[in-house]
């Protein structure tokens, strides 16, 4: 993969020859009480005009506003050293006003970079995103309207940039997403640590947008939402897949809604692996996720070596996405279509799918392939695949599923419920 040759380029950056700029050379306190935002950027600024270099935090706590990165930059942030956001939600949004009625490109990221090249976060300490005076507010908007995704900032975004590493470091407690990566080529994310507690609506781990060249790597992944989500919501001029050469490897999900592909697959989702991962009580283990409107191709996609313990379900493709959580106190009523509808730019189509060297316990049922009477989900195969649950498999509207050496051990009812599907051993 092409990612690794970021960690060339990247290395230079931490070298010996490096320029180092301490942020408390440049008037910030880490006392978490004062805003230390002007220095640190003062800091990152002075990195910038020098040509590159690392900013680095010594032990202590920066509270500060958002920070904007610059190219051929490694932050530095020291074990003991946690950078905290304002818990004033005004100084997220790019007009200050009631945010409870913004949008989401009303506010701007704790930390961002656009168009850059060469940035490393690293150094052992935490980024943390005082999510906890965002969280109930969007809790209750979910609770009137199951699936609504209440606008917030995110934690650290990264729009179109190349040769991108965060190693070694924790990011918690986003208001929303962790890590997205959008429109990324050659990001390496190795030994990062995400949490957030288990009811914090919507804040994804690691999610990257129209991005390829990713490499996700024994990162420990504890959240409210996504795991991990995958996502194509544009079409790539010249390319068929917007997301395209993922690895995900070595990585340990706690709570969560496990290992998505979506829901935005309309630019295309396409050689994605995913190998030698543990998956303890998420919701959703393996889940590709999409719907009318924003489905596209989602193909080659490479599932093995995973291990997963109370899980709900191990194994969910669905193309009848509604946005709400499966343990949502309200459910969106999920809207069936009778006839097929003709077939549009804007469907979801998976294939090519294997599952293999996979062994699960479910709280409830094993799984879920439901795909659309137009565009059955085709080719899936399962090798080696032991799941134990309380009900079966529900496959409806595919085509092309192959067992080999598959045993599902279920406390009632039939392992396979099949609803316009062919199953071949």
């Amino acid at each position: 993969m092409k990612t690794f040759l970021c960690f060339l380029v990247l290395s230079f950056l931490c070298s010996a020859h490096a320029r180092v700029f301490d942020v408390k050379d440049f008037g910030a306190t880490g006392d978490g009480v004062a805003f230390d935002t002007a220095a640190i950027q003062k800091a990152l600024d002075a990195c910038d005009a020098a040509g590159g270099g690392v900013v680095r935090f010594p032990p202590g706590v920066y509270l500060s506003r958002p920070l904007a990165l610059h190219s051929a930059m490694t932050m530095d942030l020291e074990a003991g050293a946690t950078l905290l956001a304002s818990t004033n939600q005004n100084d997220f949004m790019k007009t200050p006003g009631d945010w409870l009625k913004a949008r989401g490109s009303d506010f701007v990221p704790f930390i961002s970079g656009r168009d850059l090249k060469d940035i490393r976060l690293t150094g052992g300490g935490t980024i943390d995103g005082s999510g906890g005076a965002w969280w109930p507010e969007a809790e209750k908007a979910r609770e009137r309207v199951p699936g609504y995704t209440l606008p917030r900032p995110n934690l650290v975004v990264l729009e179109r940039c190349r040769n991108v590493r965060l190693d070694n470091i924790t990011l918690q407690n986003s208001p929303k997403y962790h890590f997205v990566p959008d429109q990324c080529e050659d990001v390496v994310v190795s030994n990062v640590t995400i949490l957030s507690p288990a009811d914090a609506a919507n804040t994804d781990g690691i999610d990257p947008g129209d991005s390829r060249d990713v490499l996700i790597t024994r990162c420990h992944i504890d959240t409210g939402d996504d795991n991990v989500a995958i996502k194509a919501g544009h079409r790539e001029p010249g390319r068929q897949f917007a997301s395209d050469d993922i690895l995900v490897t070595d990585c340990v999900f706690l709570h969560g809604h496990g290992m998505s592909i979506g829901s935005e697959t309309l630019g295309g989702v396409g050689n994605v692996t995913v190998s030698n991962c543990v998956f303890c009580g998420t919701e959703n283990g393996l889940r590709i996720k999409s719907q009318r409107g924003k489905g596209g191709l989602v193909e080659n996609i490479v599932y093995e070596d995973i291990r997963m313990t109370n899980v709900d379900p191990a194994v969910t493709f669905t193309c009848y996405y509604t946005g709400s959580s499966a343990k949502d106190r309200v459910q969106n009523p999920v809207a069936r279509e009778n006839p097929g509808q003709a077939a549009q730019g804007a469907t979801p189509v998976y294939r090519d799918i294997l599952v293999r060297h996979l062994t699960a316990t479910c709280e409830r049922g094993a799984g879920i392939i439901n795909g659309l009477p137009d565009s059955l989900i085709s080719n899936v195969d399962f090798d080696d695949v032991t799941i134990s649950a309380a009900s079966g498999m529900k496959i409806e509207n595919a085509a092309g599923i192959h067992l080999k050496n598959v045993q599902l051990t279920i406390k009632a009812g039939a392992p396979f419920i099949l609803k316009n599907a062919q199953l071949e051993k």
